[in-house]
């Protein structure tokens, strides 16, 4: 039996847009009868929409934590930018923040309090909306989130060069040419994406989902090639700012290697690290029983 919830839209003047725009969301629990803090999911990509963290709704079926979605502005339900593709102007950490903020305000999340997860790029959000100290904020959850995307491309590069022939040197190849469009390379990126991405075979339908979004409305190439408003980011610098409990999760075979994790490690103040062994960046997938007991019992501790 599905869990009740239900969904609405909020209006989001979105700077530099030219046009009204609005943010959709999905709710999981009844936030006015709710006494707790509910948990506020943040997507990856930029761009890949919310469907393929469903395995958290489990988080209020078993914890009793009311769980909200959203899409965030340039995909899924919410407005789309195709004319602002490329546009490093209009895509900034700063448009990302104030629809969150907008988002939370107006479900008035801000007395009884907000929990955030932030999966991949929705990490690298959280973590920098949590710097702001934003009044409400209870505890945060980094899951395959960089601290620095200078340390996940130097990953990156170290994973590649990891691979089987001929992925490998497609890959190498292809990069030189810039060449991210080709069946050639498409097929030796499913080399990469197999290990460091999503290691079920098949994917999870709403794992699809997410690709098929970034496919339709994206913000770059590939899991591994880093272009755009984001690619010199260093979030970590401000990370002794956050001032709420933290857990950091990345699967032992994830494209967030250990070594673009450890500066949110170093410099949050209150924060744990747990590594999931079996998984790789979908570890809410891979391992999903011990990944929303990790998430439940986290937010659950007052302690």
């Amino acid at each position: 039996m599905a869990s009740p919830h239900y969904q609405g839209e909020v209006a989001f003047d979105a700077p530099g847009a030219g046009k009204p725009c609005k943010t959709w969301y999905k709710i999981y629990g009844d936030l006015e009868s709710q006494l707790g803090p509910a948990l506020v999911v943040l997507h990856g990509g930029p761009g890949a929409g919310h469907e393929y963290l469903s395995p958290l709704i489990e988080t209020y079926e078993k914890y009793n934590i009311p769980v909200i979605f959203y899409d965030q502005v340039g995909c899924g339900q919410s407005t789309r930018f195709r004319e602002k593709m490329g546009d490093t102007t209009f895509w900034t950490f700063e448009l990302f923040i104030q629809e969150l903020d907008n988002l939370i305000d107006h479900l008035q999340l801000r007395t009884k309090g907000f929990h955030l997860l932030g999966q991949s790029w929705g990490g690298m959000l959280g973590g920098a909306y949590a710097a702001l100290r934003p009044q409400g904020l209870r505890k945060l959850i980094l899951s395959g989130a960089p601290a620095s995307i200078p340390l996940l491309a130097k990953g990156s590069r170290e994973l590649l060069a990891a691979l089987p022939e001929p992925a490998r040197t497609t890959l190498e190849e292809c990069d030189k040419r810039g060449d991210y469009e080709s069946e050639e390379f498409q097929n030796a990126a499913k080399v990469f994406y197999a290990r460091h991405v999503c290691r079920l075979d098949p994917y999870p339908d709403d794992v699809v989902t997410a690709f098929n979004n970034l496919k339709d409305d994206p913000q770059g190439p590939s899991e591994f090639v880093i272009i755009g408003s984001f690619k010199d980011w260093e979030g970590w610098h401000d990370a002794h700012k956050i001032g709420v409990e933290t857990l950091l999760l990345n699967g032992r075979y994830d494209e967030a290697t250990d070594q673009c994790i450890k500066p949110w490690f170093t410099h949050i103040p209150k924060v744990r690290w747990v590594t999931l062994e079996n998984s790789s960046h979908m570890a809410h997938f891979e391992e999903r029983d011990r990944y929303i007991q990790l998430v439940g019992e986290f937010l659950s501790d007052s302690a």
